[in-house]
Order: structure tokens, then C-alpha cells, then sequence
């Protein structure tokens, strides 16, 4: 449905554009004549749902690299090499949609907007997932009042509690009917002004949520579980953003690559799994996620070692981000949260839970949804579903192949980075990539200079292999 917004770009951006100069905060320093200081509701809308896709792939352009997505052709790469490195212009990028997104919900709590103030709701949590899972501890309750040019760092356990209010302040929010402006179906980018599928996203993010805590003794299976049951029942409900100025940009870093600028290769660690090197099947889903070397063949880059071909020059010896993928075309829509996602994050609490026979249906579920996602064969999808290896039974089902196929499903999804965290990165056959600033793996990343600069609040980054609160 959401292709259906592509004719009215322009108008789109222009509110876009719009609602992007009226943020009054921390980072507007000084008065500016120019500045719109009153953008309309949807034009706020446009841009904070857009915003919300783009920055999802910002950061899983970050983080495709710490779980072995995607790897630098370059030996020694800082993006691979687990390095210090500035991730300024995504902080401001998350901060900057964050300030949009506080705007949306002050214009629309003085409307008595309540379906507007659901969504940002849920966009303001999903920003606050991003960058706590980053960095940590960061600035929010202060951040966007005016009150201070410096604004404090919240505690990322703190932050962690407010995603949660938000979301269930969210759901009653979108719950209720006496709205005073409904949601725009032009200008919401993500459901079309469904508010239904914005409820079922608000459950989804919770279940995430909810999910991280499985190194803690405050994780309750349950309560995911029934997350779960309020959220998504097919692939029609994904959270995803399809508009963009010229193209998807993972396809942006496809074309590019193509065009000799190198970005966008493909792991070794990704491709080994998709090719059966480490189950013994070989995955359908490789086919619909790359296009094979000049050799018609899969070859994947090493991370750290860089490629192991000709690396001055793509000449396709190894794999890359496709054109042709469903997930990385032209128009394919940025993943922001997936059935298939919640259907593993069902599958592992019911596992934790004692509950095998639905951890095993949802299990085959969301390798099934998968498939669909990815547009493969059906009959390719149901004979890799019933290889004995995979169709193991639910008496015999593992974390470590719930974890396995969940991989797989989020794809160059910032999640993967989480998931990877609280698997200890246990994936078979998973290493340190060649020439790793650290002796373990990452856990975090450093603050970024440009916060640093300006705010003298900005906590010494610790360690990168010291582990976030909930990553016990």
C-alpha cells in the first residue's frame, strides 16, 4: 500500500521540509527568521515517519557490520574492526527526528489529537530503542523543552522504563475514538493512517522489549507472550517506509557498488550460513538476498581481512547487497519490525517458558512468513521447512536455532545487534574478524565527538567490549 504515496513525493517533501526547520531545541541555537515555527499536523507526520525508516537503515549501517551482515573489502577496516569510530552525523540524525517527533506530540496533545499522539508516541520510543541500544545512557528528559542548551544523560535503564510508558501510553492513546484530527492516509508513510496496525506495532516494539531482558531476573516470559498476542498475524502488518527521495537507500549502496564505489559486501559468516555450510541446508532465502559472483558462484568478504579477491575494483568475486532483492530493490520498503521477527521472539519466550509445541509453531511460522517476505519459491520454502534439520519436532527445538533462523530474518535489521548481544554472539562458527581492535566482541559504541563538543553532560565512553545494562 504504501507505493501508492510515490506520485505525491513532492508534496510530501515539501512538508517534509517543512516540519524539518521547526524544531526549536537543543540543536537550534540561535533565533532564525526562516525557521517555520507552526508546521500543520501531517506535514509533522510525513516527516517523522519517513525519518523513522531512514534511520533505522542509518543505524543498521552500523551495526550490519558488528553481526558479520555485511563486511568492508578493505583489510583492517574501522567498520569491521570493532575501532573508535565518530557516529556523530547518526546521532543528530536520530536527535534531529526525535525533536520532530516531540513537536508532533505538543501540536497534537493542544489539538486533542489522541491518534497523533499515539504514533509519536511509538516513534519517539522506537528513536529512544536506537540510540540507548548504541550508546547507552543519553539525554531525553531534558533534551527537548528549551530548558537547557546542555542537556543531561539519562540512565539507559531509565530510558528502557520510558519506552515502555510510551508505548502503553500509545495503545490507550490509539485506543480511544474522539480523535479531533485522524490520522492522514497520505501523509502517515508507514500504515497509511491505519491506526489499527499502528496498536499492533506498539505491542510488537514491547515484545522487543520485553524479550531483552532474558539475561536478567526481571525477564518474564509471559508478559512477551502476551505482547505477542496483541501484535502482528501476517506480513501485512510490518512496520515499514517505502518513500524516498530517489531510491531505498540500501539500494543506493547496491547501485553504488555496481558503479565501482565500494560499499555493500556481504559477509562470509552471512553467506556460509545462507549456503548450508553450518546446518547442512542451503537456504532458499540466498538467492533473494544476492546475486552470485562472475564464477555463479557465493563467495562472501572475511570480515577484517577484506576481499579476498581483487579489492582495488568490483568485478563480482564476491557477493554484495542486490538490486534484485526484495529487501534492497529500488522501491523495496525500509523493515522497520516484521511478522517473521515476532513470530522467533514468540518462539523463543514460549521456549523459556516450558511452552515447546508453541515455540515450535511459531518457530515454523516465522520461517514460513520469512520465505513470503523474501518472495521464494513455495516449493522451495516448504522443502527447506521440512528438511529434517530444520523440522526437528518441538521436543528437540533449540534457542540456538531459533537464533539461527532469526538471522536470518533480520537482515540489515538494527535488531540483529541486540539478538547478537544476548546470544553472545554464539552463532556457529562465528569469530572475531581478523585484525579486531578488541578481544571480544563489540558491545557498544563510543559517544560521538560532535555530542562531546557541545555537551559537556557526555559521559566518558567506556570500553567498546563493556556491555549495556541488559546485557548480562
Amino acid at each position: 500500500m504504501k507505493k501508492i504515496f510515490k506520485y505525491t513525493f513532492a508534496i510530501i517533501l515539501m512538508g517534509a521540509m517543512i516540519s524539518l526547520q521547526s524544531c526549536e531545541d537543543y540543536f537550534d541555537l540561535e533565533e532564525n527568521p526562516n525557521l517555520v515555527t507552526n508546521p500543520p499536523l501531517e506535514k509533522l507526520l510525513s516527516t517523522t515517519t519517513q525519518k523513522t525508516g531512514l534511520n533505522s537503515q542509518r543505524v543498521g549501517n552500523i551495526t550490519s557490520y558488528f553481526v558479520q551482515y555485511l563486511a568492508s573489502p578493505v583489510a583492517g577496516s574501522s567498520t569491521d574492526t570493532y575501532e573508535v569510530t565518530d557516529y556523530t552525523s547518526t546521532w543528530d540524525a536520530l536527535y534531529l527526528a526525535m525533536a520532530d517527533i516531540y513537536d508532533m506530540k505538543q501540536k497534537a496533545q493542544e489539538q486533542e489529537a489522541s491518534d497523533y499522539v499515539g504514533v509519536a508516541n511509538i516513534l519517539m520510543a522506537y528513536h529512544l530503542m536506537l540510540v540507548t541500544d548504541l550508546w547507552g545512557d543519553a539525554p531525553f528528559s531534558n533534551a527537548f523543552d528549551n530548558s537547557t542548551l546542555t542537556p543531561e544523560f539519562d540512565s539507559a535503564e531509565d530510558l528502557y522504563n520510558t519506552t515502555l510508558t510510551l508505548l502503553d501510553e500509545a495503545i490507550a492513546e490509539l485506543s480511544k475514538t474522539d480523535s479531533r484530527v485522524i490520522l492522514s492516509p497520505v501523509n502517515d508513510l508507514i500504515y497509511g493512517g491505519d491506526k489499527s496496525k499502528w496498536i499492533k506495532t506498539a505491542y510488537a516494539l514491547k515484545a522487543r522489549q520485553l524479550n531483552k531482558l532474558t539475561g536478567s531476573s526481571a525477564y518474564n516470559a509471559q508478559a512477551v507472550l502476551t505482547a505477542v498476542e496483541n501484535s502482528y498475524t501476517s506480513n501485512a502488518d510490518n512496520a515499514d517506509m517505502a518513500v524516498f527521495f530517489e531510491r531505498n537507500p540500501w539500494a543506493a549502496i547496491a547501485d553504488a557498488n555496481r558503479r565501482l564505489i565500494l560499499g555493500g559486501w556481504l559477509s562470509e559468516q552471512l553467506i556460509e550460513q545462507l549456503k548450508g555450510t553450518t546446518t547442512g541446508v542451503e537456504d532458499p532465502r540466498l538467492e533473494m538476498i544476492t546475486d552470485t559472483t562472475i564464477n555463479g558462484t557465493y563467495v562472501g568478504t572475511p570480515n577484517g581481512a577484506g576481499n579476498a579477491g581483487t579489492a582495488s575494483t568490483t568485478i563480482k568475486d564476491e557477493v554484495y547487497i542486490s538490486l534484485n532483492s526484495p529487501i534492497t530493490a529500488e522501491d523495496a520498503p525500509i523493515i522497520i519490525v516484521s511478522y517473521p521477527e515476532v513470530k522467533m521472539i514468540e518462539a523463543e519466550a514460549a521456549l523459556r517458558a516450558g511452552q515447546a509445541q508453541r515455540a515450535y509453531a511459531a518457530y515454523l511460522e516465522g520461517i514460513r512468513a520469512s520465505m513470503e517476505l523474501y518472495e521464494v519459491d513455495p516449493a522451495e520454502a516448504n522443502a527447506y521447512i521440512n528438511d529434517p534439520a530444520i523440522a526437528v519436532g518441538a521436543s528437540n527445538l533449540t534457542l540456538d536455532m531459533i537464533f539461527r533462523e532469526k538471522f536470518v530474518i533480520t537482515y540489515l535489521n538494527p535488531e540483529a545487534w541486540n539478538d547478537a548481544r544476548r546470544f553472545d554472539y554464539m552463532y556457529e562458527d562465528f569469530t572475531l574478524p581478523e585484525n579486531a581492535a578488541l578481544n571480544t566482541f563489540i558491545r557498544r559504541v563510543a559517544y560521538p565527538q560532535g555530542e562531546a563538543s557541545k555537551n559537556p553532560n557526555t559521559p566518558e565512553t567506556p570500553p567498546l567490549s563493556d556491555p549495556l545494562w541488559w546485557d548480562m
